[in-house]
């Protein structure tokens, strides 16, 4: 057996177990099957946390590896004011906007692990549940959970794999998918 088709066979495998309740780790992935190449030559300060959230999705997938500055399928900025926000050209490829006035308020850990769960195939989900990475700003400013749940690793690892065919594939249509919105703009005060 091929070591993709061994990816494959434990993505689905995960898959089908954490839709039955039952949680299992990802291992790491031994040859990834794709780079995606992440520049953070503008993203000042947090280029520390586009690292550590780059860590995070390495960890949790298989079949894509995320690296530094070797390219730039990725761009990640630091802005001020406007939000933070996603903005996928397709799957694996965008830019990532990382607002410091909410990063004041929120995890920047947490927005930056999530923005780029966009590039990779993940829609928000703004149910509030702060175990779910793609909650986002719904989950309330004290979660600071930066991780992504057994179900979006195995999506985003099934996604880099292809097993979904291409009208599950979002990010694989004509156009850019913007992603705005997912975390409150900042508390004002009522004078």
């Amino acid at each position: 057996m091929t070591s993709r088709l061994k990816r494959l066979a434990v993505a689905s495998l995960a898959t089908a177990l954490a839709t039955l309740g039952i949680t299992v780790a990802n291992p790491s992935p031994a040859s990834a099957a794709m780079t995606i190449c992440y520049n953070t030559s503008q993203a000042g300060s947090y280029a520390s946390v586009a690292n550590q959230a780059a860590t995070i999705w390495n960890n949790a997938t298989v079949n894509l590896t995320l690296s530094a500055n070797c390219g730039s399928n990725l761009r990640i900025y630091r802005i001020t004011g406007g939000g933070s926000y996603a903005v996928r050209t397709s799957l694996g490829n965008g830019r990532v906007y990382i607002d410091t006035q909410q990063a004041a308020q929120y995890s920047v850990l947490r927005i930056m692990t999530h923005e780029i769960g966009h590039i990779l195939g993940l829609p928000d989900n703004y149910n509030g549940n702060c175990s779910l990475l793609m909650s986002g700003g719904s989950a309330g400013t004290s979660c600071t959970n930066a991780y992504p749940s057994t179900a979006e690793a195995n999506r985003v690892s099934n996604l880099f794999a292809g097993t979904f065919a291409a009208t599950e594939r979002s990010a694989d249509r004509a156009g850019a998918d913007v992603f705005q919105d997912s975390w409150p703009s900042m508390l004002t005060s009522v004078s």
